[in-house]
């Protein structure tokens, strides 16, 4: 089967709803791609113990109010079929899309470092121990360690006191200066200004960071390097996420040009590709107000609307600030790099030591020679992760991006000649 779009947006976080809603008013088939069961993306995932804003909820209706958008929930891409033509795979089957125009809208993951023990049972990511908790699972009467940089772990650990956890410490390796500098910069952006004071927690730390997840068989305690000191504290679940680094292996895998580790757009959040734009974190970490604006923005674009499009510029820069000052502040301290023991595994997929890596030349070599990057995860943990230690920027994906059927892989049998 081929489905054809006049419109297709890949990704139903806020940048995708809003690129929807903003096209919907042209009349294009528009048809929105996401592997989550409902929209709202990773910041507003939903589950049985999430609570899920009101904004959310109004996108979510005036999508389905829409009846020109086409909804595909739990779909992946699977490859690139012919320009303009992809392979796509939902639980039920896998189909091929045709397209005129294209808005990636595939957001961030967290930035996971390696360090001594960070592969036993009882340690998550920040962001992942969040959507843990709002899928069901039970953190009652835990004791719980979160470390790492930027705003996410203050959101984590609400997140878990809601839902009963006893967080001991909360490890920020940002400067104490830094923070307060950010700190004295919010009342610009009164909203986040508020937002910051209701996750305020008496157990936060700047200047720190952790050293070693501590046990034999799981998660018994956590070594920090708490401003200068060493500490230690028993606990039963650490969670560590030093920031957001964008989804662009579709982007990269499709041809767009890339800007430092973002997708490159212009003014109309245009990609390098003609009939090809990006919008979201995709294009930079900047939080869901500015993946709201410049998702309308791409969609009003796409459609043509340059005027609407151009409305929302002021908007953009407004949260483009904003994005700025959280970054410079959360910039991760060079002395991270040395966390890794020679021992400490990189890629769990494939089970590769640090000391494998360290006298390699780059990400190719890496691969020949360890198979680093070639297991389930493809590169997305430890790729981000070599990165940040040695500067290696990871290649492209090749397809099949996600694991797929054969049923699904035998029906690129179905492309027409050209």
């Amino acid at each position: 089967m081929i489905e054809y779009a006049d419109l297709l947006i890949i990704g139903a976080g806020p940048a995708g709803l809003a690129a929807a809603l903003a096209a919907a008013p042209s009349d294009a088939r528009i048809v929105l791609l996401d592997d989550n069961p409902l929209a709202g993306g990773q910041i507003w995932r939903d589950g049985p113990q999430a609570s899920l804003p009101a904004q959310a909820r109004r996108l979510r209706q005036r999508m389905a109010a829409c009846s020109n958008i086409r909804h595909h929930a739990q779909t992946r891409v699977i490859a690139c079929v012919a320009p303009k033509q992809l392979l796509v795979e939902s639980p039920e089957q896998g189909w091929q899309i045709r397209y005129d125009k294209l808005i990636l809208c595939t957001g961030a993951r967290e930035l996971l470092l390696p360090f001594p023990g960070w592969t036993l049972p009882g340690v998550t990511g920040a962001g992942g121990l969040q959507a843990l908790i709002k899928g069901g699972l039970p953190v009652q009467g835990e004791r719980l360690v979160i470390a790492g940089s930027g705003p996410l772990l203050l959101a984590s650990a609400a997140t878990a006191k809601k839902h009963g956890a006893q967080v001991l410490r909360i490890v920020e390796q940002a400067s104490r200066g830094a923070v307060a500098g950010f700190a004295a910069q919010l009342p610009r952006w009164p909203g986040k200004c508020l937002q910051s004071l209701r996750l305020f927690d008496p157990h936060y730390r700047t200047g720190s960071h952790v050293l070693a997840a501590l046990g034999s068989d799981r998660l018994e305690g956590v070594r920090l390097l708490q401003q200068g000191k060493i500490v230690e504290l028993e606990c039963q679940r650490l969670a560590c996420g030093f920031g957001l680094i964008p989804n662009i292996q579709l982007g990269q895998a499709l041809g767009y040009a890339l800007n430092g580790q973002a997708l490159a757009v212009d003014a109309w959040q245009a990609s390098s590709l003609a009939d090809h734009f990006a919008a979201g974190e995709c294009t930079g970490f900047g939080g869901s107000e500015l993946a709201l604006v410049e998702g309308a923005i791409a969609g009003h674009a796409a459609v043509g609307d340059q005027q609407a499009a151009r409305q929302l510029w002021s908007r953009r820069a407004r949260w483009q600030g904003f994005a700025d000052t959280l970054n410079q502040a959360f910039r991760l301290n060079p002395q991270l790099k040395a966390l890794p023991a020679a021992d400490t595994l990189i890629c769990r997929c494939e089970d590769v030591p640090y000391a494998a890596l360290a006298d390699q030349q780059g990400w190719r070599a890496a691969k020949l020679t360890s198979r680093c990057g070639m297991g389930a995860c493809q590169g997305r943990v430890c790729g981000a992760a070599l990165h940040h230690l040695f500067g290696w920027q990871p290649a492209a994906p090749r397809p099949p991006f996600s694991p797929a059927r054969i049923e699904t892989l035998m029906s690129l049998d179905e492309t027409p000649p050209a």
